[in-house]
C-alpha cells in the first residue's frame, strides 16, 4: 500500500473554539493565502474549507460566527496556488437546490483546472435549516437525494436530468462543465447513517472526530457495505489525525497533541495506513502564521517522505 496522502483544513476560515488558535482571531485574507501557498509548496494533497450559512446566538460562543463561504474562499485560493486540490469539508448541500450547488462547484472546478474535491455532509444546526426553509428532521433523506442529483448535475451532460421526491429538473443547460470527467464526491460524518451513506453513495469517506480506536470498525463496515452492494470502484478512506507539532515545543500544546521528531511523528501516522486509510487530514498547533507555515514546511519535507 502506498503512503497516504495528506491534506489540511485551513485556519482562519472557520473559528470554532474546538480548534482555533488565538492568533487566528486577528487574521485575514492575506494569512489564508500565505498558508494555502505553503501547503501547495509542501506537497499537501488538498486544502479544505467548511460551510455554515449562519450560526445562531446559542451556538456562537462555541462555534463563533466566522465561517467563510467555501466556494468563494476556494475559488480565491485556486487563483493563488498551482496544484493543491480544493476540498469542501464539508458542504451542507441540503441547504441549497442541487442545481445551484452544481453551478457553483462546476464553475470552481472549471476555473481551477479540475482541482475540486466535493465533500458533503448533512449539517447539524437546526436554526440554519429553518431560516432557509429546509426540513431539518429530514436532512438525511434530502442529502441522499441531493447526492444523486449532484452526480447528474456534475456529470458530462450539458443538460442534466434528475427526477426525485424532493427535486425534479431537466432541460436546463449548465456551462461551464467541470474540468474533471468525474468530480470526486466524499461524504462526511461518523454516525451509522452517515457511514452507510458514505459507503453506498460516496467516492470516499470523511470522518468527523473518530479517534483512532474507532476507525478500524468504521472502515470494516464501509468495506462490508460496499462489497454487499457490489461496489468495487476507486474509494478514498480518510482520517483526521490528532493535533500535531513537529519538534519539541517549548510551550503547552495540549494533552492530545502528537509531538516529536519527524521520524516519531511519521511512525505514529503510519498506523493510519495500516488501518486502510488513504488520506490523512492534519492540523498543527501554532502561535502565529509564521509558526504554522514552518510546521507545514517541515511536515512536507521531513515527515511526509517517512510515511511510506
Amino acid at each position: 500500500m502506498s503512503a497516504p496522502a495528506y491534506g489540511i483544513q485551513l485556519p482562519v476560515q472557520s473559528q470554532s473554539t474546538l480548534y482555533t488558535e488565538p492568533w487566528e482571531a486577528g487574521a485575514g485574507p492575506e494569512d489564508l493565502v500565505a498558508v494555502a501557498r505553503a501547503a501547495d509548496a509542501a506537497g499537501f494533497a488538498y486544502i479544505a474549507c467548511c460551510d455554515h450559512v449562519g450560526v445562531p446566538r446559542r451556538l456562537a460562543p462555541a462555534m463563533s460566527t466566522v465561517w467563510y463561504d467555501p466556494v468563494a474562499t476556494l475559488a480565491h485560493l485556486a487563483a493563488v496556488t498551482e496544484r493543491v486540490r480544493l476540498l469542501s469539508h464539508v458542504a451542507v448541500v441540503g441547504l441549497r437546490h442541487p442545481l445551484l450547488t452544481a453551478k457553483q462547484y462546476a464553475t470552481l472546478d472549471h476555473l481551477s483546472g479540475g482541482r475540486l474535491l466535493l465533500g458533503v455532509g448533512a449539517g447539524h444546526v437546526r436554526e440554519e435549516f429553518e431560516a432557509l426553509g429546509v426540513d431539518f428532521e429530514r436532512r438525511g433523506a434530502v442529502l441522499d437525494e441531493v447526492v444523486d442529483a449532484l452526480r447528474a448535475a456534475l456529470g458530462p451532460e450539458e443538460f442534466p436530468e434528475h427526477h426525485g421526491k424532493h427535486y425534479d429538473f431537466a432541460g436546463l443547460g449548465q456551462r461551464p462543465r467541470p474540468a474533471q470527467p468525474h468530480v470526486p464526491l466524499w461524504v462526511g460524518g461518523s454516525s451509522p447513517a452517515a457511514v452507510r451513506r458514505a459507503a453506498l453513495k460516496g467516492d470516499g469517506w470523511l470522518p468527523q472526530g473518530d479517534p483512532r480506536d474507532r476507525l478500524p470498525a468504521q472502515i470494516a463496515r464501509i468495506r462490508r457495505l460496499r462489497e454487499e452492494a457490489g461496489l468495487d470502484g476507486e474509494y478514498t478512506v480518510g482520517a483526521i489525525a490528532e493535533p500535531l507539532y513537529v519538534g519539541r515545543p517549548g510551550w503547552d500544546t495540549g494533552r492530545r497533541t502528537l509531538t516529536g521528531t519527524p521520524g516519531e511523528i511519521a511512525e505514529s501516522l503510519r498506523a493510519y495506513r495500516a488501518m486502510g486509510v488513504d488520506q490523512i487530514q492534519v492540523r498543527f498547533r501554532s502561535r502565529s502564521r509564521a509558526e504554522l507555515i514552518e510546521q507545514i514546511g517541515v511536515f512536507g519535507a521531513e515527515v511526509a517522505p517517512r510515511l511510506d
